[in-house]
């Protein structure tokens, strides 16, 4: 078995794998001032509970943005974990992924790496032009040639955070729920509004920013592409996005579980 984490800035995402198979998956708040020891406590107890003993774990990969969380991860799998690994904790970082993408960017060391790790996971899914967007804290969207070259790509606010400033920046806006919209886009009252403006709004800016993005990266009508949506928000938004092809909500971990396969492997 081995564990899979997936550190963003607002929630971590935990997987293990046992061989191809996922057999647990958590999802937790990131909490930049945890411990080693505290995230020691906390996933000890959700490994109890799921039935997996953790002498079992033999192997550990992390993609973080975090730094300081990265850093207590680390620091708890060698502290908690180690005496069962039979690989070294992998951290992922731009130099030890460049057997498996090419990072066609000004600076390689800017890009993030949950956004590579996704970029590696939608490809090797299915190896064709493609954009990657994560609605995560941010909204980013990857573009990955059908080589396997990462490109770059566009970063944009996300929902929470367009929802957090609408409610705080505004005397009379209120902190609303957008889980569902009206079938009409011009809202009738306040609260309608605004879920059209997030829901109808985003969903409009995402199929605006495909179809610019894929003029830049297609040249004749024949050639594969697609749209992969993923991130906790992906779900809420595709209906109003016509552009997207595929929701993989675990593409992340499916990714940070091909990139150890073939680092342990080579």
């Amino acid at each position: 078995m081995f564990l899979v984490v997936d550190i963003g800035n607002s929630h971590t995402v935990t997987g293990m794998y046992d061989h191809d198979t996922l057999i647990g998956q958590w999802r937790l708040k990131s909490d930049a001032k945890s411990t080693a020891d505290e995230l020691a406590i906390c996933y000890h107890t959700l490994f109890a509970m799921a039935g997996i003993p953790q002498e079992n774990i033999r192997g550990i990969i992390i993609a973080s943005v975090v730094p300081t969380l990265e850093t207590a991860w680390v620091a708890c799998c060698r502290k908690h974990f180690a005496d069962h690994l039979e690989h070294d904790i992998i951290v992922i970082a731009v130099e030890r992924l460049k057997n498996l993408i090419a990072v066609k960017l000004d600076n390689p060391q800017e890009v993030g790496a949950d956004r590579l790790v996704n970029a590696i996971a939608a490809w090797n899914l299915k190896p064709c032009k493609q954009i990657v967007i994560d609605f995560g804290t941010a909204i980013t969207f990857d573009c990955v040639t059908e080589k396997c070259e990462y490109l770059g790509g566009v970063i944009l606010p996300g929902i929470a955070i367009s929802l957090e400033a609408l409610s705080s920046k505004t005397a009379k806006l209120p902190h609303i729920d957008v889980s569902d919209a009206s079938a009409r886009i011009i809202g009738k009252s306040t609260v309608q509004a605004m879920k059209s403006g997030i829901l109808y709004g985003y969903g409009a800016m995402i199929d605006g920013l495909v179809i610019g993005i894929k003029k830049e990266m297609v040249q004749s009508a024949d050639e594969d592409f697609r749209v992969v949506a993923t991130g906790g928000m992906a779900a809420l938004i595709s209906p109003f996005a016509t552009t997207i092809d595929l929701i993989d909500p675990m593409l992340t971990l499916m990714g940070l579980a091909i990139i150890y396969r073939k680092i342990v492997r080579k």
